[in-house]
């Protein structure tokens, strides 16, 4: 009896952490959209700033808690848009100090003309705004909380002005110098921490399957990506159909599909400068490729396309939904450089970002990067901007990119002569459902004049 509890706490606690392996990798890919991974930023950086102000000023007593208003709509102004406009520590900390010496000017102005009026007479309140207006415009520091700091010194009542300007000064250079620290240490290098392609899927298992023409293509297709990263190798991988041979034959089978194996590793060793290794496996072909990129400690399978009937072969598919980054790989060229790719993208996340940086990997510095996405009205062409705009800085290459107001299909079938490559997403991440309405972009692919790549991100 004691071991059967045993064995349904063991169970329990195995049930427990592949959820939490789940709900991590999960995690993971929500927090690589950069629009939510700066709200998450905003909700943990600026009430930990602003507790902090807190704490200081409640130290001395002297200082305003007017001061908490203006800090605080900067802050969530620089950390939400840390590429905007006004996302200057430099701009924020100038703009906050104009404002306060404005109203305080303003105040100074206007109360020896109206003695024994209210606290805060318009005039001095028009003062401060006019005043604050023309500065930030004319020292370029325009900052929207200027104006609050501009208003709220006309009403400090702990403090005289001058404590509450000073106090502004102190404490908003505190706010600019941690967000500065934010955005060159964490956010403009965030591909490092949070997208796992940019340090991972350096070893490339190539299965060698189908067409040899196309598995030569597509090994040399996977070494150029494991090439991109010091670390990387390449493992090729040969099938070997139970039912195909005997099992007399079977050591000549196996000693014909090594050396076949081996003749094409050593292309890519010249030609690529990588590693490679060779394997040679017997069994159903999807587990046998998961057990062999697990044993060869691959990150990445890539894959020739495997065309039925315009879909992909059951092979593919299968891969696919398996736990590994996949790529599966169309050469209609037949060339082994890549320079000019276009990848297109539905929406940002996990795999938008693995797309653009295996096209980074091929093009290197001195190619040309494109990266597009189709939209149906104008209306959804500023939001389009910015999340492209988000995507191309995730990377360290140059990068294009271009908003259609187009179907996805058309604007391809129009542009792709133009690039060697192109990239795109498997559709792994829509329901079945949502692929049976719409179809993947690449099953309505037919005649396209480049290579084409498809990019599925593995299943947690």
């Amino acid at each position: 009896m004691l071991e059967g509890v045993f064995a349904r706490a063991v169970a329990a606690v195995r049930r427990l952490r592949r959820f939490e392996r789940r709900e991590l990798a999960a995690f993971g890919r929500w927090i690589q959209h950069t629009g939510n991974f700066l709200h998450l930023t905003v909700l943990i950086a600026v009430p930990l700033l602003i507790g902090l102000v807190t704490l200081i000023s409640n130290a001395l007593v002297e200082l305003s808690f007017l001061l908490f208003p203006p800090l605080a709509s900067g802050t969530y102004t620089l950390f939400s848009d840390p590429e905007g406009r006004y996302a200057s520590p430099w701009k924020f900390t100038i703009g906050l100090v104009v404002g306060a010496c404005c109203g305080w000017a303003a105040l100074g102005l206007s109360m020896p003309g109206l003695a024994g009026m209210a606290t805060v007479s318009p005039v001095s309140a028009a003062l401060s705004i006019f005043l604050t207006g023309a500065a930030t415009w004319l020292l370029d520091v325009e900052e929207p909380a200027a104006f609050s700091t501009a208003l709220l010194v006309l009403v400090t009542d702990q403090a005289s002005p001058e404590a509450y300007v000073a106090s502004v000064t102190a404490f908003g250079a505190l706010v600019a110098g941690v967000f500065s620290v934010w955005r060159s240490r964490f956010y403009e290098r965030r591909a490092e921490y949070l997208y796992d392609t940019a340090q991972g899927d350096d070893h490339v298992l190539v299965p060698m399957r189908g067409d040899p023409e196309a598995a030569e293509a597509t090994v040399l297709f996977g070494a150029t990506l494991a090439a991109a990263h010091d670390a990387g190798k390449v493992v090729l991988l040969a099938i070997l159909d139970d039912d195909a041979t005997d099992d007399e034959d079977e050591p000549a089978a196996t000693r014909d599909a090594a050396e076949h194996l081996e003749e094409t590793a050593r292309t890519v060793r010249t030609q690529a400068g990588v590693p490679c290794e060779v394997v040679v496996a017997r069994g159903a072909p999807v587990p046998t490729t998961a057990d062999a990129a697990a044993n060869a400690n691959c990150d990445l399978v890539v894959m020739p396309y495997g065309e039925q009937d315009g879909l992909l072969s059951p092979y593919v598919q299968g891969v696919f939904e398996s736990r590994y980054d996949a790529v599966a790989f169309r050469s209609t060229t037949g060339r082994c450089r890549w320079k000019r790719v276009l990848v297109t993208v539905s929406r940002p996340g996990d795999v938008a970002h693995a797309m653009l940086d295996f096209a980074a990997r091929l093009v290197g510095r001195s190619g040309s990067l494109s990266v597009c996405t189709c939209i149906d009205s104008e209306v959804e062409r500023r939001t389009a901007e910015s999340q492209l705009a988000n995507l191309a800085e995730t990377v360290d290459v140059d990068v294009e990119t271009r908003v259609a107001r187009s179907d996805v299909t058309a604007f391809i079938g129009a542009n792709a002569a133009a690039y060697d490559l192109l990239v795109i997403g498997s559709s792994g991440d829509r329901s079945r459902a949502s692929r049976l309405v719409s179809p993947p972009t690449f099953e309505r692919l037919r005649d396209v004049d480049c290579d084409v790549a498809v990019v599925d991100r593995g299943r947690p």
